[in-house]
């Protein structure tokens, strides 16, 4: 590219494109799933062992029908107060989340990062042609920052 500044020209360097970081080179592939009859008692010890904040929730086709987190097993734990209920027997068909929010693998990281502020949620489920690829969480986002650190924006 040349630029003209009063009547000098002065050619500058051709940018090279800016390689973009996308979610699928950051999200998790070995998934860990629940089903709808599963209770939130096997959720909550799943979640708690694994060190995790929620997970999809999959039909048996294996197609995605929610999310359960922790926030959704904390309403069942809050009902077993009330009804004085040691165990909680509910199923995660009756707390999940059903209206789930999805991202394609090609997104970029910086888009990823602009849904995960404006929707103010920990996770979300990659998805392509209408199949669970992974997850993308929040934990993930911030792990890709040093190379984010790396390349110009």
């Amino acid at each position: 590219m040349v630029k003209s500044f009063q009547g000098v020209r002065m050619a500058e360097p051709k940018k090279a494109p800016i390689p973009q970081i996308l979610v699928k080179e950051y999200m998790s592939t070995s998934l860990i799933t629940f089903k709808p009859d599963d209770t939130i008692d096997q959720v909550m010890e799943v979640l708690t062992k694994r060190k995790i904040s929620g997970a999809p929730v999959i039909d048996a086709s294996g197609a995605l029908i929610g999310i359960i987190s922790e926030v959704d097993c904390l309403k069942e734990i809050i009902k077993g107060k009330y009804t004085n209920t040691p165990k909680f027997p509910a199923k995660v068909s009756e707390h999940m989340s059903r209206d789930v929010l999805t991202l394609s693998p090609d997104l970029s990281i910086f888009d990823a990062a602009s849904q995960f502020l404006e929707h103010k949620i920990r996770r979300f489920p990659v998805m392509k042609d209408g199949v669970l690829l992974g997850q993308i969480s929040l934990s993930d986002i911030i792990r890709a920052f040093p190379t984010l650190r790396q390349t110009t924006w």
